[in-house]
């Protein structure tokens, strides 16, 4: 191979590269991804949860699944969508965290919208595997029920933050309570830690989800539990 046939290639290589960072270079694609790292969803479903109008949500899907970062399946009139393959929920992680390493603003983001999140003395997946050895916490999935079949940590209660007022009966009040939700980004955890304290249970949110849970190579359950 000649150089110029050289710089053919890797200019014809980088290109294809390209194409998934340019899928990516938009904020509701990443919402979109973050989303569906926690299950399948339909369409409808993902423009509930974003908040975005159902044609905006198909077009920015059509974008994804051209750079084969999702994959879709219909269902009748319905069409679902996932992540094409782990190494998707690998990518998102990676950007996610080079933007934490090197964008002070998304720090400052935090600080301004979840101001009392230390308080809530956020738990780590070591330490929660750790107290879940011991038998020493109750662990709950806040998340919606359909999120939770899709996959949920091993030993963990589904009671979405919407039910947890009109269920707390169904909690100890002898036992630590850890809530956990999409991840960092997330405030369902957040809510349901806040309601419990101020209810007199000893509560702390797991600073990360399913998603980062799964790519550290933990195992995840699925169904009703």
């Amino acid at each position: 191979m000649h150089t110029e046939q050289k710089h053919v290639f890797k200019h014809l290589v980088y290109e294809q590269f390209a194409r998934v960072g340019k899928a990516l270079a938009h904020a509701h694609r990443l919402a979109l991804l973050d989303l569906l790292g926690q299950g399948e969803y339909s369409v409808d479903a993902l423009a509930r949860e974003t908040g975005l109008p159902l044609a905006t949500v198909s077009q920015h899907l059509q974008i994804l699944r051209a750079a084969r970062l999702v994959e879709a399946r219909r269902v009748g009139v319905s069409i679902y969508y996932r992540l094409s393959s782990e190494s998707v929920s690998q990518l998102w992680l990676a950007l996610r965290a080079c933007g934490e390493d090197q964008l002070i603003e998304i720090e400052h983001l935090v600080t301004t919208f979840v101001q009392d999140r230390a308080a809530l003395h956020p738990m780590t997946i070591d330490e929660l595997r750790e107290a879940l050895g011991e038998e020493r916490v109750t662990l709950l999935d806040v998340r919606p029920a359909d999120e939770y079949q899709a996959g949920h940590l091993p030993q963990a209660r589904s009671l979405p933050v919407a039910e947890l007022e009109a269920r707390l009966a169904e909690l100890p009040h002898d036992q630590e309570i850890v809530a956990y939700c999409r991840g960092p980004y997330c405030v369902f955890a957040d809510e349901a830690v806040a309601l419990l304290r101020a209810r007199g249970y000893q509560a702390r949110r797991l600073e990360e989800g399913v998603l980062e849970w799964r790519t550290r190579g933990l195992p995840v359950a699925t169904g009703k539990g």
